[in-house]
């Protein structure tokens, strides 16, 4: 059986990003692999290798597989419109930022605040507001400056419920280092809610995972253990490696929301 349908490519980004979402981060980037490979080269291929390289940025988080620099490296930067030179710039951003972490480099904090203020729509701002609050948790350590940052991502999210979910899983982090197990919770739950409804299915497990933190800080140790081992029976079963091993952590006693030692 042959398939003729013509499939647009907006059509296309939607299905590869759906896959992505759903933690089928090979098949969304072979999709758009074989979408390009019959294209020469043109703004419609540019188009489809920036996908594929966003999704490898994102999918490392989860996965543990990083050919995020490889697939950056793909994409036709003078094929893209403006919307899309600033989407790659910020993918080369965000994957920089996994490699800087409490290594402070205040260079990529001016970078994302020049993101901020290029942005071409209020959501993409929000996104660059957002890494400027993980750059001041994460790479600066400045604990103090980050909310802000979240909070106005949270005002620019408007309905990506992706970026809603981010503001509010980190807004929840700062509630629950200052001991507010009440606000950490009514974040941390309305991020794992935004991030099923979006799709995400290895985001929703790592919000589980933040749950179980909650659950053992307020005493309830079997209920945290009981989430964890399930959350790490899932995240095995999807090949979400980093998710698996911060739950197998979190089961010998190791707070996932705590640094690394040195």
């Amino acid at each position: 059986m042959t398939a003729t349908a013509t499939v647009s490519v907006d059509e296309l980004l939607a299905a590869a990003r759906g896959l992505a979402l759903a933690a089928r981060w090979e098949q969304a980037t072979g999709l758009l692999d074989a979408a390009a490979a019959g294209l020469p080269d043109s703004p419609t291929r540019a188009v489809l290798a920036l996908a594929a390289a966003e999704i490898a940025v994102d999918s490392a988080w989860y996965s543990g597989h990083d050919n995020g620099a490889d697939r950056l490296s793909e994409v036709d930067e003078d094929a893209l419109d403006g919307n899309g030179r600033w989407d790659l710039g910020f993918a080369r951003l965000r994957y920089e930022y996994r490699g800087k972490l409490r290594r402070p480099d205040p260079d990529l904090r001016d970078r994302a605040e020049r993101f901020a203020a290029t942005a071409p729509d209020a959501r993409r701002r929000g996104w660059a507001q957002h890494y400027l609050g993980l750059i001041y948790d994460n790479v600066l350590e400045d604990r103090a400056a980050a909310p802000a940052h979240y909070e106005r991502a949270l005002a620019g999210a408007a309905d990506d419920d992706l970026l809603r979910r981010e503001a509010l899983r980190h807004l929840g982090d700062h509630a629950h280092e200052a001991g507010d197990h009440a606000g950490a919770r009514e974040r941390w739950q309305e991020a794992a809610a935004l991030g099923a409804r979006a799709g995400l299915v290895a985001g929703t497990l790592s919000q589980q995972v933040l749950l179980a933190v909650l659950a053992r800080d307020t005493g309830d140790e079997p209920g945290a253990v009981a989430l964890a081992t399930e959350v790490h029976r899932w995240a095995e079963a999807i090949g979400a490696a980093r998710i698996a091993e911060l739950t197998s952590g979190f089961l010998r006693g190791i707070d996932p929301t705590q640094p690394p030692p040195a």
